[in-house]
This record gives structure tokens, sequence and C-alpha cells, in this order.
């Protein structure tokens, strides 16, 4: 007696077609595929091992969850057959057509149907016909992004609002698409915040004003009125920081000039936006009601000019943008003592009560610190013998390059196991054993958990990614530290140069030495 023939089912529905009740809600496109799915697989005698499901995702998007989970499942041999209702709705890339249809599924033992376009790997005829459809998709995707671009630019040029969510302090006119109009609660806060800046308070002294009267950033104000904004979770995410404010205070659609297009996309098959130079920004004047009147505006803009002056004119902080605070990882500032001497400060600490316990370091004992360590390491590192230098580096990166990996396999098995506790809830839910409520309530903590090891799964692969150029690249620290020995004292090149970041820890009470750490660039 031969085995069942297990089929796993892949429905998908990208952005522009969906057509949702509620964000807990499958489209009706999504509950046709479904329908559509099974009963060809019932017509086959094949058992259904499990409906994968991606909704409001695009055929490029190689970050689709239950797309990941179906590849996962298929290396592990759980069914024979993958089926789709067309092979675009698996994927519209060429490279995935080649990569999983035409070399890892056959490897896998696994067969691929797609009913609409007859694409079945167990015909070996219609290997050009899959291959055709994949090209075909794939120029689809091209034009398709040309096109909604050539659009959204001819929009944002005219001024007209692209995005899925207004500024803090403005809201979507129900009326007119692409307008905005004032949202009266939060634009009281922005009236506030330029008014209290014009009157010297400075810009964490506002936000632990905010703080403390428990106002929510513009993040969770999204939140609480009901948008569907996604935000790396993290710890104080509700709090206002420095740089919520200081950006909202040169922002000039507060003053009704929209200014769209500061980042662009990097490619069509990705989501990355990266930034572009403002002389490319589209701005266009007075499309909408301001919130802040033009005299406060000039003065709060000349207060900045005047407080953004560097330390010394004509020059960066030393150590600007390289110190973070080792207990809550935010950047260190930069500040003034009355004796004239630098000093860095997790702002952080000062936002909340309880946001951080605070790290404080003077600018010229970092410095000091920073050469010393440099000298140790090249006196210790230029006594040793070349062969024995590479070998040591060799190892050392290959140890990182381990630990990496496996820090993010970890991240990733936690993932799916979050991925399975979401499906098995809305199964429950599909089936009646959970009410619609109940099923938001238990599976609110998974997706957040899931939420938040994707974005460490992301960070960390940049540090791997970074470590494996690094591991090409080969060992030039010989070069670097014969360059840099015997320094009495760092400039802003030296620091950019040599240093990826430093972590500084607070004051020990006893020892008087304050923990740093040096990443080093090499």
């Amino acid at each position: 007696m031969t085995n069942q023939i297990k089929v796993a089912l892949y429905c998908r529905l990208s952005e522009e077609d969906r057509n949702k009740q509620s964000e807990s809600d499958d489209s009706n496109s999504i509950q046709n595929q479904k329908s559509m799915l099974l009963q060809y697989a019932l017509e086959q005698g094949w058992e259904v091992y499990n409906i994968y499901s991606d909704d409001d995702y695009t055929g490029a998007d190689r970050r689709r969850p239950a797309f990941n989970q179906l590849l996962e499942d298929a290396e592990k041999r759980k069914f024979n057959i993958i089926l789709c209702k067309t092979q675009s709705r698996f994927t519209r890339e060429l490279e995935l057509v080649e990569r999983y249809i035409h070399g890892l599924f056959p490897v896998w033992g696994i067969r691929f149907v797609s009913i609409v376009d007859n694409a079945d790997t167990a015909n070996k005829g219609n290997k050009k016909s899959r291959q055709i459809n994949g090209l075909v998709n794939e120029w689809y995707l091209e034009d398709m992004s040309d096109n909604i671009k050539s659009v959204l630019t001819d929009r944002r040029k005219n001024g007209f609002h692209i995005g899925a969510f207004a500024l803090y302090g403005y809201k979507k006119d129900p009326d007119i698409k692409g307008h905005l109009i004032i949202d009266e609660e939060a634009a009281q806060i922005v009236r506030e915040v330029f008014t209290l800046f014009s009157q010297g308070y400075g810009k964490t002294a506002i936000a632990r004003m905010l703080n403390d009267r428990g106002v929510p950033n513009p993040t969770e104000y999204k939140r609480l009125h009901g948008l569907r904004y996604k935000q790396p979770t993290r710890k104080n995410s509700t709090l206002w920081k420095y740089f919520a404010i200081s950006d909202m205070l040169c922002n000039e659609m507060y003053i009704g000039n929209m200014v769209q297009g500061k980042y662009g996309s990097v490619s069509y098959k990705t989501k990355q936006n990266k930034p572009r130079p403002k002389d490319e920004w589209y701005r266009v004047e007075g499309t909408h009601e301001a919130i802040i009147d033009r005299e406060l505006w000039d003065k709060v803009q000349s207060l900045i000019e005047q407080k953004a002056k560097p330390f010394s004119v004509g020059t960066i902080g030393l150590f600007a943008k390289k110190t973070r605070c080792m207990y809550c990882g935010y950047t260190m500032r930069s500040n003034k003592q009355t004796d004239g001497r630098r000093y860095l400060q997790c702002s952080n600490r000062h936002v909340s009560k309880d946001a951080c316990i605070g790290s404080f370091i003077s600018v010229p004992k970092l410095e000091q610190a920073v050469i010393t360590e440099l000298n140790r390491m090249s006196m210790a590192y230029l006594d040793k013998d070349e062969l024995e230098q590479n070998v040591t580096f060799n190892n050392n990166l290959k140890e990182k390059q381990e630990a990496l990996k496996s820090t993010i396999s970890t991240y990733e098995k936690k993932i799916a196991e979050y991925t399975k506790g979401i499906r098995e809830l809305y199964l429950d839910k599909v089936k009646g054993i959970l009410s619609e409520q109940d099923y938001l309530d238990l599976s609110k903590d998974f997706v957040t958990q899931k939420e938040r090891l994707e974005k460490l799964v992301a960070d960390t692969q940049k540090q791997l990614d970074t470590l494996e150029r690094k591991m090409e690249n080969g060992d030039n620290r010989r070069q670097l530290i014969e360059q840099y020995t015997n320094l009495e004292h760092l400039d802003r090149e030296i620091v950019e140069k040599l240093i990826d970041y430093i972590l500084v820890g607070k004051k020990d009470p006893v020892t008087k030495e304050v923990p740093i750490e040096i990443h080093w660039n090499f």
C-alpha cells in the first residue's frame, strides 16, 4: 500500500489587489484561491498537509513569512507537492523559478503544480513554458515598478501626499485624495513643541516634559488611533526622544509645504530604501494648511542654526555618532561644561526616569583611552610574526562568523516557532475554537515577538555581511596600525577610519573607572 500523497497549498494576495474588512480578515481573493486549491486537491485524491497564505505581499517580496515557511517545510520533505493557482502566485522572479521550481524542488522530491497556467514539474515537456512564464512575470514586475514610480513621481511633483500615513499633526483628507488636513489633537502638541523651543527649552527637556505628562509619541499615537503602523519593538518605544523633537522642528510640512522623496528604493525587487540627496527631494509650497505660523518657524530655525554651530568653527565633534550608551544603545550627545570641557552623555537618561541608568565620559578622557588601547595593540601586534598574524586574523573572523550564523539560526528557529503558533491560533479561529477577540489577544504577543526577532535577524545579518567583506579583503591591520602608532592626539579622520563605534558605561563608584568597549574597523 503506497503512502498518501501530501500537498501544500500556497496562496498569495498582492498589495494592490487587497480587499480586506479588517486587519485580521483574509481577503476574498485569498478565500477564493483556497477554495480552488482545496477542490483541486480533493479531485486528485491528495491529502492537504497545510495551507500557506501570504496576504498583502507582492510576488517579488522574498520576506513573505508563509512563503519562507513553505520553503523550510519543503526542504524537510514534509509534503510531496506544492499547489498554487498560478506560477506567479508562488513567485514573479525568474531567479526563484530556476532556484526552487527547477533546482531544489526536484532534489527535495517536491513536485510543483499550478492550476491555471498548467505548470507541472512532473511534465518535463512544459519546462520551457514555465521559464517563459517566469520571464514574462519578471518583465511584468519591472514594467509595473516603472509605471508606479512614474505615477507617484508625477503626483509628488504636483504636491499630492504619497504615503500610507500622514505626518504627526495631520491626517488624510477623506474627501480629497492626496490632501492633508490638520489633526487638532496632535497639532496642539506640535505647536507646544515649537513654542517651548522658541522659549529656550532644549530638545531633551521638551521630550522629558511630554513623557512626564504621558503624551504618546508619534508612532504610539498612530497605534492608539487604530492605524496599522508597524515599527521595531524596543524598550521605551512609546517615549518621546531627542531625535523625534529634532526632526519635528525642522520639518517644512508644518508650515504648509509638501516635502517628499527623502528616500528612494534600491530596486523593484526589494523594499529597502536609501536616503536621496536633498536637491532631489520633491518640494511644493502651500499644499495644505500650516500648523506653525511663519514668524514662529523663522525664530525656531534661527535658534537651531545658532545651537547647531560645531564645537569649533568648521569642525565636527571628534566622536560624533561614534559613541553609544552601553545600557540602552542610544547615540551619546556632546555637551559643554562650565569650564569649557566637552563631555559625552546618554540623552535617553533624561528622557524618562527609568529609560536608562545613563553613561557619561569626558571627550579628552575617551580620546586618551582610545590612544592607549591603539598603542597597546600596536606593540603586541607588530611584534608577532606575519604568518601568525594572518592565522590569528582568519581564526578570529571565522569564529565570529560562525557565532553570528549560529545567532541568526537561533533567531530564525524562534521566528518559525512564533509563526507556527500564530498559524495554529488562526486555524483554531477558523474552526470556531477561538473567538475573533480571543485570537487577536493571543496572537498579539506572538506577532510582537516575531517582529522583534526579525529586526534582530536583519541587524545580525548586516554584521555578518560586514565581517565577510573583511574576510574577503584580507588582513590589513598591519598597514593601519603602522600608520597610527605613537599618536598623541586624534582627529576626526583617524576616528572615522579606525573606529566603527564605542560603547561607554557609567563610572564605577568604587574604582572610578568608566567601562569602555571599542569596536574597531579592522
